[in-house]
């Protein structure tokens, strides 16, 4: 009877321990703690916080790229004063849809270039800080005239040949003559007790490379005023551009000579100016780049309806176009590089002074005036070297006068002074001068 009891009792002990672990098996199966409902529960988990993540470092993406635009724009476009005369590019494309009016949209546009001319300069800068001295160079010598080419391709595409030799022109004349002498002349004012200096060999070579570009214009004006052309009307124009090609390599030359050669010079000069720019880049070399293509397509812009203006403009303020592409528009193309070689020159800094303004007229008369008879070459246009003999004279002169003020290697106010009437003269015999291409104008209107 024990024994029944006994067997009865391990019968069901064994039924009760089949069914716990089959009760703890199911109940496995049903927990919710299972290994493996667990891993599907953690598994979303964290997919929703790898997702989470991602979202965050592209927001922190989104708000670094927007500092840094902000940052960008703050640094090129609110750091300069000269940026408050930026609307009144818009306004002058405004008053040029409302009114066509050619007076104020060409002055409008003048003044809505300026501080682009000055910006384009300073974006060229800040790239030139990646590129090293020889690309540099070349940027400089490329952008650094930049806004006076950009309105000469344009005036070349409306035929107005007369209009693009008048302003390369007045570029050379307003940066020898009142750039060069406002900054001897407030140089000389602040430091009147002694003579200022500057590298005496430099300007011996640019004053070559300028009696160079005189000559280059002179062959073809005395070849057509004497007559002597062994084919009429198509010598003169065969030969300004043979001289426009050598003109260009010259020019390459002198960079070559300027950047190697001379090395060592420019690397000084530009560790000069640098050290007055705080010795570093302010913008990235891409955010340089950026703003080369929007100071350029801006500039582009204005150019053009400054361009189309320009001969209504003469009409409404009773003004010669020679008068007006001779004096106004360089004054206002050359507004920055003015205030920036009077600013090295108070700083005691010449050599700067002299590479901004007999820089620019070297890179007006070996570069910008070549690069202009080429690019008439490839639109058909017939934009040759021959000035006229009142405007070849006018920078003959001008190129001699000059050369002897830079001779000694000194300047003080009253060579500032001097430089500063002799631009007064040139503007008031523009003034009353008559292109005589005008007048042949009007004569054939006449008959």
């Amino acid at each position: 009877m024990d024994y029944k009891l006994q067997t009865v009792d391990m019968k069901s002990q064994l039924e009760m321990g089949s069914l716990d672990s089959k009760s703890i098996h199911e109940f496995n199966e049903k927990s919710p703690f299972s290994p493996e409902i667990d891993s599907q529960k953690l598994h979303p988990m964290h997919a929703a916080k790898s997702e989470s993540c991602a979202v965050g470092s592209q927001a922190d993406r989104n708000l670094m790229s927007r500092t840094l635009v902000y940052k960008s724009i703050k640094t090129v476009v609110f750091s300069s004063k000269l940026n408050l005369l930026i609307p009144f590019g818009p306004l002058a494309i405004l008053v040029e849809k409302l009114t066509g009016h050619h007076g104020w949209v060409f002055f409008l546009s003048l003044l809505g270039i300026t501080p682009l001319a000055e910006r384009l300069g300073y974006a060229t800068e800040q790239l030139a800080f990646y590129t090293g001295p020889t690309v540099g160079g070349l940027l400089n010598a490329t952008f650094g005239n930049a806004t006076e080419l950009i309105i000469s391709i344009y005036a070349l595409r409306s035929g107005l040949i007369r209009v693009v030799q008048l302003s390369l022109l007045g570029s050379i004349l307003s940066n020898m003559l009142l750039v060069l002498g406002c900054a001897f002349f407030c140089g000389g004012l602040v430091f009147h007790k002694k003579e200022q200096l500057f590298n005496k060999a430099t300007a011996v070579v640019s004053s070559g490379l300028l009696l160079m570009a005189v000559m280059c214009l002179i062959f073809p004006a005395v070849l057509h005023y004497t007559h002597t052309e062994v084919h009429f009307g198509k010598s003169e124009l065969a030969l300004s551009r043979f001289s426009s090609c050598i003109m260009l390599v010259a020019y390459a030359a002198y960079l070559f000579f300027q950047l190697k050669s001379q090395e060592n010079l420019w690397e000084e000069n530009q560790h000069e100016e640098g050290s007055d720019n705080d010795d570093g880049p302010e913008i990235s070399k891409w955010e340089s780049v950026i703003w080369l293509c929007i100071m350029t397509s801006w500039i582009s812009i204005l150019s053009e309806h400054a361009v189309h203006a320009i001969e209504g403009a003469s009409i409404a303020w009773n003004i010669s176009i020679s008068f007006i592409s001779v004096i106004v528009l360089p004054i206002v193309g050359n507004a920055a590089e003015h205030a920036s070689a009077i600013m090295f020159a108070m700083k005691d800094k010449l050599d700067i002074s002299l590479g901004v303004a007999i820089g620019s007229s070297t890179q007006i008369s070996m570069f910008g005036i070549p690069f202009c008879v080429v690019i008439g070459w490839i639109m058909g246009q017939p934009m040759d070297l021959n000035f006229q003999l009142f405007e070849t004279a006018t920078l003959f002169i001008t190129v001699l006068v000059v050369a002897f003020m830079l001779q000694e290697g000194t300047s003080n106010y009253f060579k500032g002074l001097m430089l500063i009437l002799c631009y007064l003269i040139v503007a008031a015999s523009f003034f009353v001068h008559v292109d005589p291409s005008s007048v042949d104008a009007d004569k054939e209107l006449k008959t």
